[in-house]
């Protein structure tokens, strides 16, 4: 897949100014930015990305992601913490997909952690609608 010009995450900025240089291995800054170069990660197909941002206690073995799934837009809802000073931090958001059969709305409530100067989701409780 070619890199895209505007990054997927829905900031605005040119991908390589965003989600691209956490996807070559450069720390993302806040748990929101691992928020949003996890959700371009699974709209460009990055499973080995994916795999590595996760927190190696919750991680799981593989990652079969579905190439029928076209991941449309991302909203952060709300933050608390998981600021460059953080340890912790939570990021709710709602990112909507579309599917054969329709489209849909995922809405998570992540928790992230900072160990050894790089972000790692943790954890998320799915909510309703």
């Amino acid at each position: 897949m070619s890199e895209p010009v505007v990054c997927p995450c829905g900031s605005g900025e040119r991908y390589g100014a965003c989600c691209g240089p956490a996807h070559a291995g450069t720390p993302a800054p806040t748990a929101e930015a691992l928020m949003r170069s996890r959700y371009s990660a699974f709209a460009l197909g990055l499973g080995s990305y994916l795999l590595a941002s996760w927190h190696p206690s919750t991680r799981p073995a593989d990652l079969d992601l579905d190439d029928a799934v076209t991941w449309r837009r991302l909203q952060i809802v709300d933050t608390v913490a998981g600021g460059a000073d953080d340890a912790e931090g939570e990021v709710e958001f709602r990112a909507a997909f579309r599917t054969p059969t329709g489209a849909g709305l995922l809405h998570e409530r992540s928790r992230f952690v900072r160990e050894d100067g790089r972000w790692r989701y943790l954890t998320g409780d799915v909510l309703g609608g």
